[in-house]
């Protein structure tokens, strides 16, 4: 069944209080239900707005904030929960620094209206996570969703750019992959928005993106923000012949929506001009594994 979605240009906002942040969520999860979204993705790091609420030798201290950050994770997913059962959507909620195991991973709940509350954490990480921020990365382990409509999969931002997570979860099921992103530059979001249509092409499967807009001069972490939102397909019988459904208006504020349609995926699968995702199971992957060879040549 067509199901349709919303994916966020998310201007990073400072509040004063807990409620407030409360409100202003309320208003865009109720924004993009009232345009029939069944499906809600967030950006990545949208949710290190909530470092607003710290004194500033806290907000603008790296390390500091990522440690006064865990005390309101309980009250962000009890938020994020209801706001999912009182709408009746899926909400794959802006990702954030968790600390498990004595690392801090970048982590985006999924909520279900059915009360189930999964995850999925970013298993690349750039260099700020990395070398500056000490976010590192997350457990090995993919998790594919599973709604009413059909199966889906999260590849947060720079795990985009990387095919095997992508082929793993459309093999297990996914038709649909969203791409929670925070990018700071036309650069980084171009990066981010090529991997989303490269992943589509491969697994003939829809991609939708969602990133963090604006400037937030506030916060060390996620001070400048460039992106839009975007749904992509591959190009294929019955779907757009450059592979773009929709894009958002560049640093605009707002919800980008889409109708999918999992019912031109598996016409394309099965009968498409190309069979990328079959092809790449019985032919490619086996080939590199056991056939493919590579040798050097001095020119």
């Amino acid at each position: 069944m067509p199901i349709t979605v919303a994916a966020a240009q998310y201007p990073i906002t400072a509040f004063s209080s807990f409620e407030e942040w409360r409100r202003h969520t309320a208003n865009w999860v109720n924004q993009a239900t009232r345009q029939g979204a069944g499906l809600l993705v967030f950006p990545e790091y949208g949710a290190m707005e909530l470092t607003s609420l710290f004194p500033e030798h806290i907000r603008l201290d790296l390390s500091a904030q990522l440690t006064a950050l865990q005390g309101l994770i309980d009250p962000f997913m009890d938020f994020f929960a209801a706001l999912s059962q009182q709408t009746g959507a899926t909400i794959v909620a802006p990702s954030l620094p968790v600390a498990v195991n004595g690392l801090m991973v970048n982590r985006t709940y999924v909520f279900s209206a059915k009360g189930r509350v999964g995850y999925q954490d970013k298993m690349m990480m750039t260099r700020f996570e990395l070398e500056e921020w000490g976010v590192q990365a997350g457990q090995t382990q993919l998790t594919v969703f599973e709604a009413d409509w059909g199966l889906f999969g999260v590849q947060i931002c720079y795990d985009i750019e990387f095919p095997l997570g992508a082929q793993l979860l459309c093999a297990n099921g996914a038709g649909l992959l969203v791409c929670p992103s925070c990018t700071e530059t036309i650069r980084g979001a171009t990066r981010v928005h090529l991997g989303a249509r490269a992943r589509a092409l491969e697994n003939q499967c829809y991609v939708a993106v969602a990133q963090t807009i604006g400037q937030a001069p506030w916060s060390p972490a996620v001070d400048l923000n460039y992106g839009y939102a975007a749904f992509y397909s591959t190009p294929d019988k019955g779907l757009p012949e450059d592979g773009v459904l929709a894009l958002g208006l560049a640093q605009e504020p707002g919800w980008t929506t889409h109708s999918l349609d999992f019912e031109k995926l598996t016409e394309v699968r099965a009968d498409g001009q190309v069979f990328n995702f079959k092809d790449f199971q019985n032919i490619y992957e086996p080939l590199t594994r056991d056939q493919m060879t590579v040798s050097k040549m001095l020119l």
